[in-house]
């Protein structure tokens, strides 16, 4: 009876379907947008957490030095660092060090730093850390710590605005969220609008089935699988868009971001994120679906 209900319900909302393409598809398209808007704001936020993860694991400080810092001060600023167990490892960047990674980094600006008499540019000791033992409460007194230190000329730490870059992350994620919650509770509406011209179409049909005791589920199931399957072609329509999207513009945002990005860590959403677009897309046809269906009594 069951593969019966699921088989006589899949086919009457095909049917349906079929009899009314121009409502079904301003349907389908309303559902996309809105699925389309809410998966650009994730696919941004999902890059964007990946690029906090994968500078994270390589986050570091720099802690530049005096121009005249001693010996004894260069031992006891390496024997901090040494003991510490947020440091992985440490290297020290010589000012002549410091011009060539200049040179290389900013050729356009080379030219300026050769104009001028003196070397500008600190020596530092570039602190990798440990990201298993780098929590952000240690590191921030850390940070301080060796601000104090003497022969340290200012410390700079690259947490603090992975951090704010993770903030960012997560507001774009939310805003995602109510913005895309906005446009699919309209889809929800268009849907239920659609799916009752539906019902207004086998008005007469349903009213036989009613005075012959079809049972109530036998009415409203074909009106909620004609929901559902709005529902799944807007999500997979929005999710076709979306890469089409995402293939057209990540070659340029990863010339533009350079060696800043790992090419690696930039891609489209993942499948369960991917699953959750069409999971949602199908959802909000089923209630508007349902909707629709309350209507039959």
């Amino acid at each position: 009876m069951t593969a019966h209900w699921f088989t006589y319900c899949f086919q009457e909302a095909l049917a349906s379907l079929g009899r009314q393409r121009v409502s079904v598809l301003l349907s389908v398209l309303t559902i996309g947008a809105a699925l389309l808007v809410l998966g650009g704001f994730l696919l941004v936020a999902v890059n964007l957490d990946r690029a906090v993860s994968t500078w994270s694991a390589a986050a570091e400080f720099s802690v530049y030095l005096d121009d005249d810092v001693s010996p004894e001060q260069r031992v006891a600023l390496n024997t901090l660092l040494s003991s510490h167990p947020a440091v992985a490892s440490r290297e020290y960047v010589s000012k002549a060090d410091a011009v060539v990674r200049f040179k290389r980094d900013f050729p356009d600006l080379a030219a300026g730093l050769a104009d001028m008499p003196n070397n500008p540019l600190p020596a530092s000791i570039e602190v990798r850390l440990n990201p298993a033992k780098a929590d952000g409460v240690t590191l921030e007194a850390f940070a301080r710590q060796l601000m104090e230190t003497a022969g340290v000329a200012d410390v700079r730490f690259d947490r603090r605005w992975l951090e704010r870059l993770g903030q960012i992350a997560a507001g774009v994620r939310w805003a995602g969220w109510i913005l895309g919650a906005v446009l699919l509770i309209a889809s929800v509406l268009t849907v239920a609008t659609v799916v009752r011209l539906a019902l207004h179409a086998r008005r007469d049909e349903v009213d036989i089935m009613q005075l012959m005791g079809a049972p109530i589920g036998l009415l409203r199931g074909p009106l909620v699988v004609e929901g559902i399957l709005q529902g799944g072609a807007g999500a997979l329509a929005a999710l076709g868009a979306l890469y089409a999207a995402y293939a057209l513009v990540s070659g340029r945002v990863l010339a533009l971001l350079g060696p800043a990005f790992d090419a690696a860590s930039f891609g489209f959403l993942p499948a369960r994120l991917s699953a959750l677009v069409v999971l949602v897309g199908m959802a909000v046809g089923c209630a508007g679906g349902y909707l629709a269906a309350r209507h039959v009594r």
